[in-house]
């Protein structure tokens, strides 16, 4: 990657340039250029209307999400507001009543997770997200097991991106601290080659300082033209990365719109960021 276009060079994420690597390698993922923009049609991800839930319940009512393509979209919400049943709603693992989920315009609601994967659905869930006994490496090679092309290349520009990853390759991820675990499971994702990428709370239970890195590399990722869907519960730092954001609240929209405009609203501040 070019320093001309190092994806740091805006206002988004964190500042310390201790950690950019203007002259590494670039990611060979879809390419984008200038500021998002829609797919062709609408939304390249269409969650909309989504009700359902487990068993005779719903938690989820008329929720909608959508993202554009290189957005980079974040759910934030008290506790038990749906926000991960909702990610898992877009990636199949719940059963929809209602709505529907379309991805660059082919309608996917039907299909499982799977499936979404071979369409270009990536999805870390928060816990439980690598194979512990396995290597780094080994990990990584799983994340290709639907590709039938040579992904040593991926491999490579997983390792650019996370370079401790490749410095612990041959060790156990179980074996590792909870953020490079967490860069394994995004990196596994990664190999899929996803056109969405979806992360339930990436964040959670790392350092502040970890997490910074951790969202500048999501920031890093969405720069080459992939879409971030994002659970948060530090959702003030979030919302500072976020071309949109969604604020749920017992399975519902309660609030829409860019991630700045929403940390400048006082009553989203005083009632979900503390003020």
């Amino acid at each position: 990657m070019s320093g001309k276009d190092n994806p740091y060079k805006d206002d988004r994420g964190n500042k310390d340039r201790s950690i950019t690597r203007p002259g590494g390698g670039e990611m060979d993922f879809p390419k984008k250029g200038g500021s998002a923009k829609p797919a062709p049609g609408g939304p390249f991800l269409a969650a909309e209307n989504m009700t359902g839930g487990y068993g005779a319940a719903d938690i989820l009512h008329d929720c909608t999400l959508t993202v554009d393509k290189g957005q980079i979209a974040v759910i934030v919400g008290p506790n038990g507001a749906g926000k991960s049943t909702a990610m898992k709603a877009v990636f199949g693992m719940l059963a929809l009543r209602g709505g529907h989920v379309k991805l660059d315009g082919e309608d996917i609601t039907a299909l499982s997770p799977q499936d979404r994967v071979a369409k270009g659905m990536g999805f870390v869930p928060q816990t439980n997200n690598v194979f512990p006994s396995m290597t780094v490496e080994e990990n990584l090679e799983m994340g290709a097991f639907l590709r039938h092309d040579d992904f040593a290349r991926t491999m490579d520009q997983v390792y650019d991106l996370f370079p401790i990853l490749k410095d612990k390759r041959r060790q156990a991820a179980g074996e590792l601290s909870g953020g490079q675990r967490q860069q394994v499971a995004v990196g596994r994702a990664l190999m899929t080659q996803p056109k969405l990428l979806m992360l339930d709370e990436p964040t959670a239970g790392v350092s502040p300082i970890v997490m910074d890195e951790l969202f500048d590399r999501i920031i890093e990722v969405a720069r080459t033209g992939i879409s971030i869907l994002m659970v948060e519960q530090n959702a003030r730092q979030a919302l500072e990365i976020a071309d949109r954001g969604y604020v749920l609240v017992q399975g519902a929209n309660r609030y829409t719109d860019t991630g700045q405009a929403l940390l400048a609203d006082p009553e989203v501040r005083r009632t979900f960021l503390g003020g």
